[in-house]
């Protein structure tokens, strides 16, 4: 009766791109009577659950927050149909990257209830234990939040499931959003504690910075501005974070561990399965390249629109730093194909073989929010001070004297050039309420016959969901 997301709990702890972790036997299942009772039993698994993020970045995730927006179109001429309706905003139920999105993040959610309810019992240091809690709580709070802001009511579950039997009398529908974000809230609230005094891990690790900032951004997204503003400060204060000094050195090549980086995901050439597809991805489909070693192409699958190269002020650093003009092609020559610069290791010549780490949470960020609910709070005069740091980074001189409103689109602004290529656009435009207007100009202006309606603002549920139980309430418009 009640299937719904019965694939994912029957698929708990499968660990398809930790292979190197942990072998299972059977694969559809973990003996929890056997395993999780060693320290190196949870380092394997809460390993193996940040590991999905690995696939969670190397596409999906970016590709809805990029896509979607005037930042990226695709000039790829044969393009997938999930491709073409993230570039057309004509999203539909069967969209695979949707469909990515909602499994792997629903897979973290089931890995994390898996740590979470094994952990207790098992005879581990009581520091240890508490580690492992708060980065399993971090890692649900992170894909829930992914998931309740692309899709809106989502089921809850907080535990794992031992029996056919519990699934088939759990309720899975569709709770409200704020019973989601409670969630998310409580998590990383406890998430900050348990992991207070915890050092060395790597930034590919949860901590106390990356809990704090990600609350930030969660009270930010749901219009609690004074909540935002206190936590957010709070990691301005710490000292922990600064800005790094050269903007292009956060993604390129050796980026691990820089010190604006908060939450980094890992990637590594050479390791199949392990790298990253953004060379492919972010440059053009030329095949007289000569960008890469051995000439590899690239796909063309998100390129900067000709309205993102224009939005950079005159002097900002950020524009050669994030975006080529031309394309070398062999023979030496150039063709006029801008492309994106972030992520792509231009040191490899394999598809899905990049190196270069994608940061999931960054120093900048922070100060960006943080000036951001100042504003809200009718505090602008102390917002400048958060916006500007970030500005005079990129070459700009300060911004001052705006009304709210206009420091609200000052912001919009600074966002969007701050973090091309990385994802934000999309949910930056629908936390301001801006995503219909500023998509729906940006199609007219161009020509395009395309346009954002209020429903299209969440995602459709996955149509396999609604297959596995069709008493799931579809999104509105789908």
């Amino acid at each position: 009766m009640k299937k719904y997301l019965s694939v994912l709990f029957a698929l708990i702890f499968f660990f398809s791109s930790c292979k190197k972790f942990l072998q299972l036997e059977p694969q559809y299942v973990v003996n929890t009577a056997s395993f999780y009772k060693t320290e190196q039993d949870f380092e394997t698994a809460i390993v193996g659950s940040y590991s999905e993020l690995q696939s969670l970045y190397n596409a999906p995730m970016v590709y809805i927050g990029e896509l979607t927006t005037d930042n990226a179109h695709i000039i790829w001429t044969s393009p997938t149909t999930s491709e073409s309706e993230l570039d057309e905003m004509m999203v539909t139920p069967s969209n695979g990257f949707v469909g990515s999105v909602w499994n792997l993040n629903y897979k973290i959610i089931t890995e994390s209830n898996t740590i979470l309810d094994n952990i207790d019992n098992a005879k581990l240091r009581d520091a240890l234990k508490q580690q492992y809690k708060g980065e399993a709580k971090f890692l649900r709070a992170f894909a829930y939040f992914n998931l309740v802001r692309l899709f809106g009511d989502l089921p809850i579950v907080t535990h794992n499931f031992r029996s056919p039997n519990e699934i088939q009398s759990y309720d899975m529908s569709r709770k409200p959003a704020d019973s989601v974000y409670a969630i998310i809230i409580n998590d990383l609230k406890q998430a900050s504690s348990a992991l207070q005094g915890v050092a060395g891990l790597s930034k590919s690790r949860a901590s106390v910075g990356a809990a704090k900032s990600l609350l930030g951004k969660v009270y930010l997204t749901i219009h609690q501005y004074a909540e935002a503003s206190a936590v957010l400060n709070d990691v301005i204060s710490g000292g922990t974070y600064s800005l790094q000094t050269g903007y292009a050195s956060l993604f390129t090549n050796n980026n691990d561990e820089l010190p604006e980086s908060i939450f980094e995901v890992k990637y590594l050439s050479g390791n199949i399965g392990e790298g990253n597809s953004f060379s492919s991805i972010f440059t053009p489909p030329s095949f007289n390249a000569a960008i890469f070693p051995q000439n590899m192409n690239g796909s063309g699958r998100i390129i900067p629109t000709r309205d993102m190269m224009d939005a950079y002020e005159s002097g900002d650093i950020r524009r050669k730093e994030s975006i080529m003009d031309s394309l070398r092609v062999q023979g030496g020559t150039y063709e006029a194909i801008p492309y994106g610069l972030k992520f792509v290791d231009f040191t490899v010549g394999i598809p899905g073989d990049g190196g270069v780490n994608y940061v999931a949470l960054r120093y900048a960020d922070v100060l960006l929010m943080y000036a951001e609910a100042l504003n809200e709070l009718d505090k602008t005069d102390e917002a400048y001070t958060y916006i500007n740091m970030v500005r005079q980074r990129a070459g700009l001189n300060g911004i001052g004297g705006l009304s709210k409103t206009e420091f609200r689109l000052a912001m919009e602004k600074e966002r969007r050039v701050e973090f091309f290529c990385e994802g934000s656009r999309w949910f930056d435009l629908i936390r301001t309420d801006r995503a219909i207007a500023v998509v729906n100009n940006y199609f007219d202006a161009n020509g395009l016959s395309f346009s954002v309606t209020q429903n299209e603002l969440l995602m459709p549920i996955p149509q396999r969901e609604i297959d596995i139980n069709p008493d799931t309430k579809q999104n509105p418009g789908y």
